[in-house]
């Protein structure tokens, strides 16, 4: 293995959007960062796929066939759809903190979401998989 990218913080899910563009999620810094993927597999041209409020530390995502992304979100409890650019789109609550989400189903318009109480350690045994139903399915990789 080698380094492609440094400088992210905190990298959580990521994937990939049109066969050339790695999208990361970086909790830390409220924000979805993206990288075009090279004929090499290099990352070039480095920039903000999306800002997002603060305090939205996006961990897991997934892409919809519309091009918006899906963020989890541990300390906002939702799951929030959001436009290139950072424009809110859709939410979905939950009443603990949302780690990953992924779409699926028969016709990919299932949103799954895996979520926890999280108080730093204790609660284990307090996950769940939500799902809901969307307008848009899925898309991208995973």
């Amino acid at each position: 293995s080698r380094c492609a990218a440094e400088d992210v913080w905190f990298p959580n899910g990521m994937l990939v959007l049109d066969d050339d563009t790695l999208v990361l999620a970086e909790s830390h810094a409220d924000r979805l960062t993206a990288w075009t993927i090279s004929e090499s597999g290099e990352l070039i041209d480095r920039r903000v796929w999306a800002q997002l409020e603060p305090g939205s530390a996006p961990d897991g995502i997934c892409v919809d066939a519309d091009g918006a992304i899906w963020y989890a979100s541990v300390p906002q409890q939702r799951c929030t759809r959001v436009a290139q650019g950072g424009e809110v789109l859709a939410s979905v609550a939950a009443d603990r903190g949302c780690f990953a989400c992924m779409l699926g189903g028969d016709d990919g318009r299932t949103l799954y979401i895996v979520a926890n109480r999280y108080d730093g350690g204790s609660g284990a045994s307090d996950g769940v998989v939500l799902t809901q139903a969307v307008d848009v399915g899925h898309a991208g990789r995973p």
